[in-house]
Protein backbone atom coordinates (compact mmCIF):
# COMPACT_ATOMS: atom_id res chain seq x y z
CA UNK A 1 0.00 0.00 0.00
CA UNK A 2 1.52 3.76 -1.17
CA UNK A 3 1.73 5.58 1.92
CA UNK A 4 -1.01 8.65 2.14
CA UNK A 5 0.83 12.47 2.17
CA UNK A 6 -0.90 14.71 4.69
CA UNK A 7 -0.88 18.34 3.99
CA UNK A 8 -2.86 21.46 4.11
CA UNK A 9 -3.81 22.15 0.56
CA UNK A 10 -2.85 19.92 -2.80
CA UNK A 11 -1.59 22.71 -5.44
CA UNK A 12 -2.25 21.38 -8.85
CA UNK A 13 0.25 22.61 -11.43
CA UNK A 14 3.93 24.50 -10.31
CA UNK A 15 4.08 27.60 -12.60
CA UNK A 16 4.27 30.99 -11.48
CA UNK A 17 0.58 31.41 -10.07
CA UNK A 18 1.01 27.79 -8.07
CA UNK A 19 4.12 28.64 -6.85
CA UNK A 20 2.79 32.74 -5.32
CA UNK A 21 0.05 30.34 -4.39
CA UNK A 22 2.46 28.90 -1.75
CA UNK A 23 3.58 32.25 -0.70
CA UNK A 24 0.02 33.80 0.03
CA UNK A 25 -1.18 30.18 1.79
CA UNK A 26 2.41 30.31 3.88
CA UNK A 27 1.11 33.90 5.67
CA UNK A 28 -1.53 32.49 6.55
CA UNK A 29 0.30 28.95 8.12
CA UNK A 30 -0.89 26.73 5.34
CA UNK A 31 1.44 23.85 4.27
CA UNK A 32 1.13 23.39 0.18
CA UNK A 33 2.35 20.29 -1.52
CA UNK A 34 2.29 20.86 -5.53
CA UNK A 35 1.93 18.28 -8.27
CA UNK A 36 3.03 19.06 -11.63
CA UNK A 37 3.33 16.55 -14.88
CA UNK A 38 6.67 18.13 -15.78
CA UNK A 39 9.48 17.18 -14.12
CA UNK A 40 10.79 20.46 -12.78
CA UNK A 41 8.78 24.08 -11.35
CA UNK A 42 7.82 26.75 -13.32
CA UNK A 43 5.22 25.55 -15.65
CA UNK A 44 5.29 26.63 -18.66
CA UNK A 45 7.33 29.87 -18.37
CA UNK A 46 10.39 27.47 -17.68
CA UNK A 47 9.45 24.22 -19.90
CA UNK A 48 8.66 26.25 -23.11
CA UNK A 49 10.49 30.39 -22.70
CA UNK A 50 12.90 29.87 -19.69
CA UNK A 51 15.36 32.51 -21.71
CA UNK A 52 12.30 34.39 -23.28
CA UNK A 53 11.99 38.22 -21.60
CA UNK A 54 8.72 38.59 -19.66
CA UNK A 55 8.14 42.34 -19.81
CA UNK A 56 4.94 42.72 -17.55
CA UNK A 57 5.87 41.50 -14.16
CA UNK A 58 5.49 44.28 -11.66
CA UNK A 59 8.87 45.96 -10.65
CA UNK A 60 10.74 43.73 -12.96
CA UNK A 61 11.16 45.71 -15.87
CA UNK A 62 12.80 42.55 -17.40
CA UNK A 63 13.19 38.83 -16.05
CA UNK A 64 13.44 35.49 -17.89
CA UNK A 65 10.86 33.31 -17.28
CA UNK A 66 13.42 30.60 -15.41
CA UNK A 67 14.39 33.73 -13.66
CA UNK A 68 10.75 34.78 -12.79
CA UNK A 69 10.74 30.80 -11.53
CA UNK A 70 13.93 31.08 -9.65
CA UNK A 71 13.09 34.22 -7.83
CA UNK A 72 9.43 32.79 -6.61
CA UNK A 73 11.30 29.68 -5.27
CA UNK A 74 13.52 31.90 -3.41
CA UNK A 75 10.35 34.12 -1.81
CA UNK A 76 8.72 30.48 -0.51
CA UNK A 77 11.73 28.80 1.03
CA UNK A 78 10.79 29.66 4.50
CA UNK A 79 7.34 27.82 3.96
CA UNK A 80 9.28 24.18 2.65
CA UNK A 81 6.88 23.34 0.39
CA UNK A 82 6.61 19.97 -0.84
CA UNK A 83 7.01 18.94 -4.19
CA UNK A 84 5.66 15.79 -7.12
CA UNK A 85 7.01 16.14 -10.22
CA UNK A 86 6.38 14.23 -13.56
CA UNK A 87 2.47 12.85 -12.22
CA UNK A 88 -0.39 13.79 -12.94
CA UNK A 89 -3.49 14.02 -11.10
CA UNK A 90 -6.12 11.63 -12.44
CA UNK A 91 -8.57 11.38 -9.34
CA UNK A 92 -10.22 13.30 -6.61
CA UNK A 93 -12.19 12.17 -4.02
CA UNK A 94 -13.69 13.52 -0.86
CA UNK A 95 -12.63 12.28 2.63
CA UNK A 96 -15.03 11.32 5.61
CA UNK A 97 -13.58 14.37 7.53
CA UNK A 98 -14.53 16.25 4.59
CA UNK A 99 -11.21 17.07 3.15
CA UNK A 100 -10.05 15.81 -0.34
CA UNK A 101 -7.94 12.98 -1.61
CA UNK A 102 -6.08 13.05 -4.93
CA UNK A 103 -4.08 10.06 -6.46
CA UNK A 104 -1.72 10.80 -9.18
CA UNK A 105 -1.06 8.63 -12.59
CA UNK A 106 1.76 6.72 -10.47
CA UNK A 107 0.07 5.71 -7.36
CA UNK A 108 0.99 8.78 -5.32
CA UNK A 109 -1.74 9.27 -2.58
CA UNK A 110 -2.29 12.64 -1.35
CA UNK A 111 -4.76 14.29 1.21
CA UNK A 112 -5.33 17.98 2.20
CA UNK A 113 -8.31 20.37 3.83
CA UNK A 114 -8.10 22.26 0.02
CA UNK A 115 -7.57 21.74 -3.65
CA UNK A 116 -6.34 24.91 -5.71
CA UNK A 117 -5.94 23.98 -9.23
CA UNK A 118 -3.06 26.19 -10.80
CA UNK A 119 -2.45 23.88 -14.14
CA UNK A 120 -2.46 27.06 -16.53
CA UNK A 121 -3.77 25.66 -19.66
CA UNK A 122 -4.14 22.33 -18.66
CA UNK A 123 -1.64 19.76 -19.90
CA UNK A 124 0.05 20.51 -23.00
CA UNK A 125 2.24 19.05 -26.08
CA UNK A 126 3.63 20.76 -28.70
CA UNK A 127 2.12 20.16 -32.15
CA UNK A 128 4.15 18.19 -34.66
CA UNK A 129 5.26 18.36 -38.27
CA UNK A 130 3.31 15.67 -39.62
CA UNK A 131 6.17 14.32 -41.25
CA UNK A 132 7.38 10.64 -41.47
CA UNK A 133 10.14 9.37 -39.20
CA UNK A 134 10.68 12.36 -36.74
CA UNK A 135 10.81 10.82 -33.58
CA UNK A 136 14.22 9.37 -34.75
CA UNK A 137 15.38 13.26 -34.65
CA UNK A 138 13.89 14.43 -31.46
CA UNK A 139 15.70 15.28 -28.36
CA UNK A 140 19.08 15.31 -30.58
CA UNK A 141 18.37 17.93 -33.71
CA UNK A 142 14.83 18.35 -33.60
CA UNK A 143 13.09 20.96 -30.89
CA UNK A 144 10.23 22.00 -30.02
CA UNK A 145 11.35 23.94 -27.12
CA UNK A 146 14.36 25.91 -26.28
CA UNK A 147 15.58 25.41 -22.95
CA UNK A 148 19.72 26.56 -23.26
CA UNK A 149 19.68 29.15 -25.95
CA UNK A 150 24.15 28.14 -25.60
CA UNK A 151 22.98 24.64 -26.65
CA UNK A 152 22.60 26.21 -30.50
CA UNK A 153 25.71 27.98 -31.18
CA UNK A 154 27.21 27.45 -34.34
CA UNK A 155 24.72 24.99 -35.16
CA UNK A 156 23.02 25.46 -38.73
CA UNK A 157 19.56 25.74 -37.75
CA UNK A 158 16.27 25.72 -39.78
CA UNK A 159 13.17 27.23 -38.11
CA UNK A 160 9.37 25.90 -39.19
CA UNK A 161 6.41 28.07 -38.31
CA UNK A 162 4.81 31.78 -38.37
CA UNK A 163 3.90 32.57 -35.24
CA UNK A 164 5.55 34.34 -32.33
CA UNK A 165 7.70 31.66 -30.86
CA UNK A 166 9.18 30.96 -34.37
CA UNK A 167 9.75 34.65 -35.37
CA UNK A 168 11.09 35.68 -31.24
CA UNK A 169 13.48 32.45 -31.62
CA UNK A 170 14.96 33.32 -35.31
CA UNK A 171 15.78 36.72 -33.98
CA UNK A 172 17.28 35.63 -30.54
CA UNK A 173 19.23 32.63 -32.24
CA UNK A 174 20.46 34.01 -34.75
CA UNK A 175 23.59 36.08 -33.67
CA UNK A 176 24.48 32.41 -31.95
CA UNK A 177 23.81 30.14 -35.07
CA UNK A 178 26.42 29.54 -37.66
CA UNK A 179 23.36 29.88 -40.10
CA UNK A 180 19.80 30.43 -39.85
CA UNK A 181 16.88 29.88 -42.52
CA UNK A 182 12.93 30.11 -41.35
CA UNK A 183 10.58 28.04 -43.29
CA UNK A 184 6.58 28.71 -43.60
CA UNK A 185 3.96 27.52 -45.67
CA UNK A 186 3.37 31.68 -46.39
CA UNK A 187 4.45 34.39 -46.85
CA UNK A 188 2.29 35.97 -43.89
CA UNK A 189 3.20 35.58 -40.67
CA UNK A 190 1.26 35.71 -37.22
CA UNK A 191 3.42 37.15 -34.79
CA UNK A 192 4.18 40.75 -33.63
CA UNK A 193 4.79 43.12 -36.42
CA UNK A 194 8.39 44.54 -35.55
CA UNK A 195 10.02 40.95 -35.55
CA UNK A 196 8.07 40.42 -38.74
CA UNK A 197 10.33 43.42 -39.86
CA UNK A 198 13.23 42.31 -38.12
CA UNK A 199 13.44 38.98 -40.14
CA UNK A 200 12.83 40.27 -43.22
CA UNK A 201 15.23 43.18 -43.01
CA UNK A 202 18.08 40.13 -42.07
CA UNK A 203 17.10 38.29 -44.94
CA UNK A 204 17.14 41.30 -47.15
CA UNK A 205 20.75 41.50 -45.91
CA UNK A 206 21.37 37.99 -46.92
CA UNK A 207 21.81 37.08 -42.96
CA UNK A 208 19.35 33.93 -43.41
CA UNK A 209 17.09 32.58 -45.77
CA UNK A 210 13.24 32.39 -45.67
CA UNK A 211 11.36 29.88 -47.23
CA UNK A 212 7.99 29.85 -48.09
CA UNK A 213 7.06 26.15 -48.47
CA UNK A 214 6.32 23.71 -46.09
CA UNK A 215 8.80 20.80 -44.54
CA UNK A 216 7.90 17.25 -45.79
CA UNK A 217 10.85 14.74 -44.99
CA UNK A 218 14.10 14.54 -43.08
CA UNK A 219 17.36 13.47 -43.92
CA UNK A 220 20.54 11.92 -41.54
CA UNK A 221 21.99 9.00 -39.57
CA UNK A 222 21.74 7.87 -36.14
CA UNK A 223 19.11 10.45 -35.49
CA UNK A 224 21.38 13.19 -36.40
CA UNK A 225 19.76 15.46 -39.15
CA UNK A 226 21.54 16.78 -42.26
CA UNK A 227 19.04 17.93 -44.46
CA UNK A 228 15.19 18.55 -44.71
CA UNK A 229 13.21 18.51 -47.98
CA UNK A 230 11.01 21.50 -48.52
CA UNK A 231 7.88 21.84 -50.67
CA UNK A 232 6.65 24.53 -52.22
CA UNK A 233 4.15 25.83 -54.80
CA UNK A 234 6.94 27.42 -56.82
CA UNK A 235 9.87 25.61 -56.39
CA UNK A 236 8.33 22.18 -55.79
CA UNK A 237 10.36 19.49 -53.82
CA UNK A 238 14.02 20.85 -52.55
CA UNK A 239 16.71 20.23 -49.88
CA UNK A 240 18.11 22.50 -47.66
CA UNK A 241 20.92 21.54 -45.77
CA UNK A 242 20.59 22.54 -41.64
CA UNK A 243 21.91 20.35 -38.57
CA UNK A 244 19.05 21.85 -36.32
CA UNK A 245 15.07 22.06 -36.77
CA UNK A 246 13.16 23.96 -34.83
CA UNK A 247 9.50 23.30 -35.14
CA UNK A 248 6.93 25.59 -33.32
CA UNK A 249 3.46 24.64 -34.75
CA UNK A 250 1.74 25.52 -31.61
CA UNK A 251 0.69 23.50 -28.50
CA UNK A 252 -2.29 21.28 -27.83
CA UNK A 253 -3.94 22.14 -24.75
CA UNK A 254 -5.64 19.51 -22.81
CA UNK A 255 -7.99 19.57 -19.27
CA UNK A 256 -6.63 15.99 -19.25
CA UNK A 257 -8.56 14.00 -15.75
CA UNK A 258 -9.33 17.46 -14.59
CA UNK A 259 -11.97 17.52 -16.95
CA UNK A 260 -13.25 14.48 -15.12
CA UNK A 261 -13.10 16.55 -11.66
CA UNK A 262 -16.71 17.06 -11.27
CA UNK A 263 -16.64 20.67 -11.82
CA UNK A 264 -18.57 22.92 -13.90
CA UNK A 265 -16.88 23.35 -17.06
CA UNK A 266 -16.72 27.07 -19.26
CA UNK A 267 -15.05 26.11 -22.68
CA UNK A 268 -12.59 23.76 -20.94
CA UNK A 269 -12.48 26.60 -18.29
CA UNK A 270 -13.61 26.61 -14.55
CA UNK A 271 -15.58 29.29 -13.70
CA UNK A 272 -15.13 30.83 -10.40
CA UNK A 273 -16.40 33.55 -8.35
CA UNK A 274 -14.54 36.85 -7.96
CA UNK A 275 -14.34 37.09 -4.11
CA UNK A 276 -12.71 34.17 -3.41
CA UNK A 277 -11.95 32.02 -6.97
CA UNK A 278 -13.79 28.78 -6.09
CA UNK A 279 -15.03 26.74 -7.80
CA UNK A 280 -18.83 25.03 -8.19
CA UNK A 281 -17.45 22.54 -5.56
CA UNK A 282 -16.78 24.19 -2.14
CA UNK A 283 -13.24 23.37 -1.17
CA UNK A 284 -11.73 23.52 -4.56
CA UNK A 285 -10.48 26.61 -5.79
CA UNK A 286 -8.87 27.49 -9.50
CA UNK A 287 -6.14 29.93 -10.39
CA UNK A 288 -4.51 31.39 -13.40
CA UNK A 289 -4.93 30.55 -16.87
CA UNK A 290 -6.84 27.77 -15.96
CA UNK A 291 -10.22 29.65 -14.44
CA UNK A 292 -12.67 31.90 -16.08
CA UNK A 293 -14.61 34.71 -14.69
CA UNK A 294 -16.16 37.97 -16.92
CA UNK A 295 -13.57 40.23 -17.14
CA UNK A 296 -10.83 37.56 -16.97
CA UNK A 297 -7.12 38.36 -18.21
CA UNK A 298 -4.63 35.49 -18.97
CA UNK A 299 -1.70 37.36 -17.43
CA UNK A 300 0.76 36.13 -14.54
CA UNK A 301 -0.14 39.41 -12.33
CA UNK A 302 -3.66 38.34 -12.34
CA UNK A 303 -3.18 34.87 -11.09
CA UNK A 304 -1.33 36.84 -8.32
CA UNK A 305 -3.81 38.78 -7.41
CA UNK A 306 -6.55 35.30 -7.23
CA UNK A 307 -3.95 33.26 -5.21
CA UNK A 308 -4.26 36.35 -2.43
CA UNK A 309 -7.73 35.94 -2.35
CA UNK A 310 -8.17 32.16 -2.37
CA UNK A 311 -5.65 31.96 0.31
CA UNK A 312 -8.02 33.85 2.26
CA UNK A 313 -10.62 31.96 1.62
CA UNK A 314 -8.92 28.63 1.99
CA UNK A 315 -7.70 29.58 5.49
CA UNK A 316 -11.40 29.22 6.65
CA UNK A 317 -11.67 25.59 5.38
CA UNK A 318 -8.23 24.62 7.54
CA UNK A 319 -8.95 26.22 10.59
CA UNK A 320 -12.28 27.02 10.63
CA UNK A 321 -12.38 27.70 14.80
CA UNK A 322 -9.52 30.33 14.18
CA UNK A 323 -10.30 34.35 13.46
CA UNK A 324 -8.64 35.20 10.11
CA UNK A 325 -6.52 38.69 10.76
CA UNK A 326 -5.84 40.63 7.69
CA UNK A 327 -2.04 41.78 8.09
CA UNK A 328 0.93 43.36 5.93
CA UNK A 329 3.99 42.11 5.90
CA UNK A 330 5.35 45.02 6.04
CA UNK A 331 4.31 46.16 9.56
CA UNK A 332 3.37 42.53 10.70
CA UNK A 333 6.11 40.85 12.99
CA UNK A 334 4.74 37.83 12.63
CA UNK A 335 4.25 37.49 9.56
CA UNK A 336 8.31 38.75 9.11
CA UNK A 337 9.33 35.88 11.63
CA UNK A 338 7.65 33.66 9.50
CA UNK A 339 9.80 35.06 6.30
CA UNK A 340 12.87 35.25 8.75
CA UNK A 341 13.44 38.37 8.11
CA UNK A 342 12.33 39.74 11.97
Amino acid sequence: MTETIKTDAIIIGAGPVGLFAVFELGLLDIKCHLVDILDKPGGQCAELYPEKPIYDIPALPVVTGQELTDQLLEQIKPFNPAFTFNEMVESVEKTEDGGWRIKTDAETVIEGKVIVIAAGGGSFTPKKPPIKGIEEFEGTSVFYAVRKMDQFRDKNILVAGGGDSALDWTLNLHPLAKSMQLVHRRDEFRAAPDSVNKMRSLVANDEMQLHTAQPIALHGINGQLQAVTLKSKERGEYDVECDTLLAFFGLTMKLGPVANFGLNLHENLIPVDTEKFETSTPGIFAIGDINYYPGKLKLILSGFHESALMAQQAFRYIYPDKKLRFQYTTSSSSLQEKLGVN
